[in-house]
């Protein structure tokens, strides 16, 4: 198996022209691509937004019983496909099978493109792409746009993002060892980093699962259920089982980012200036002004911050992310980083309303 990188990742959302607006409006992100009934995807909308080597697609259900449209049912806008790039669909989808997945669509081809869709975790499925030289279009049915500004000012924000860095995905307690071996045998991924999370009186197990391929990340959170419940709990629970909690974005300048996007609009969750007091090496003010947090790993260090949530169910987050030679993470920002996100979600955790 040979599973190259993350091609492209795809939200189902009750409104993918509103949700689009967020992406371009907020994160700098341009429609590149769309489609509907007329060009060949009955009863959905599609649009394709793109920065740098990020590829996101939104697609709203057009009638009840679309998958997407049953997706939002039950979990509100989220992550339904992680896309895996490979050199050869057929036998990924094979290999993957084989190796104890679900099929979901055999092997198509279409202008060049070969798609092929697997089971993944949750109601989240992979769908495999091989893309047969440069002639064919993203996705069979959509159909390229002409450059488009973008909502707000008409100007783009470049190079703020290269491409998205991981995929952090939570799973009830009990079920991490089960998903960490799915991966291992379906898809040929190994365990890359592990670590026990501990904010406040809350704990979480987190195993990082990556493609030998070193482009496809995934960092798997499961609740400690003998500790307090708190956010990943949350999230089980508005979310309705298993998902994506939230992607990060590959930045090569994580403070002009930050600068970029809040200047859109966007949030980002506070960091108390006690947390840069401990750093053994004291950060750059441009990063402690902005709540940026700063580890390393064995190779090198690592800048990172969460946006604030977007999603009504606060079931979904951005993540930034800047890696200087660093290949995994660090000890000391993912707790750090879960802590920013629970004081966000503790102003406004009211059960009567949040659930």
């Amino acid at each position: 198996m040979d599973f190259l990188d993350l091609d492209h990742v795809e939200f189902h959302v009750g409104d993918a022209r509103q949700a689009a607006y967020v992406l371009s409006a907020g994160l700098g992100f341009r429609l590149l691509a769309q489609g509907g009934p007329e060009t060949g995807l009955p009863g959905q909308r599609s649009l394709l937004l793109g920065q740098g080597g990020c590829r996101v697609l939104l697609t709203s259900g057009l009638e009840p019983g679309h998958p997407a449209a049953r997706y939002v049912a039950r979990h509100g806008d989220g992550v339904a496909v992680l896309a895996f790039g490979t050199p050869d669909a057929a036998a990924g989808y094979a290999a993957a099978v084989a190796g104890g997945a679900r099929g979901v669509e055999p092997p198509r081809e279409d202008g060049g493109v070969v798609t092929a869709v697997v089971s993944g975790f949750g109601d989240v499925v992979h769908r495999l792409v091989e893309r047969r030289g440069a002639g064919g279009g993203f996705l069979p049915g959509l159909v390229t746009v002409p450059d488009v500004a973008v909502p707000d000012d008409g100007v783009p924000d470049p190079g703020l993002v290269r491409g998205i860095d991981h995929a952090a995905v939570c799973v009830p307690d009990g079920e991490l060892d089960a998903t960490v071996a799915y991966y291992r045998e379906a898809f040929g991924f190994g365990v890359v980093f592990e670590e026990y999370i501990e904010v406040g009186g809350q704990g979480m197990f987190s195993r990082v699962v990556q493609s030998p391929s070193g482009g496809i990340t995934l960092t798997l959170i499961q609740p400690d259920g003998s500790r307090e419940p708190g956010q990943v709990d949350d999230f089980l629970a508005w979310h309705g089982g298993p998902g994506v909690q939230h992607l990060a974005l590959s930045c090569p300048d994580v403070a002009a980012a930050v600068d970029a996007m809040a200047g859109r609009g966007l949030g980002f969750a506070p960091t108390p200036d006690a947390y840069y007091d401990t750093l053994a090496a004291r950060p750059a003010e441009r990063l402690r002004s902005r709540g940026i947090l700063l580890d390393r790993d064995h190779w090198g260090e690592l800048y990172q911050i969460f946006a604030t949530s977007l999603h009504v169910r606060r079931t979904f987050f951005w993540e930034l992310i800047e890696r200087h030679g660093a290949r995994t993470f660090g000890t000391a920002n993912i707790p750090a980083l879960y802590a920013a996100k629970e004081r966000e979600l503790a102003a406004v955790r009211t059960p009567a309303v949040a659930r």
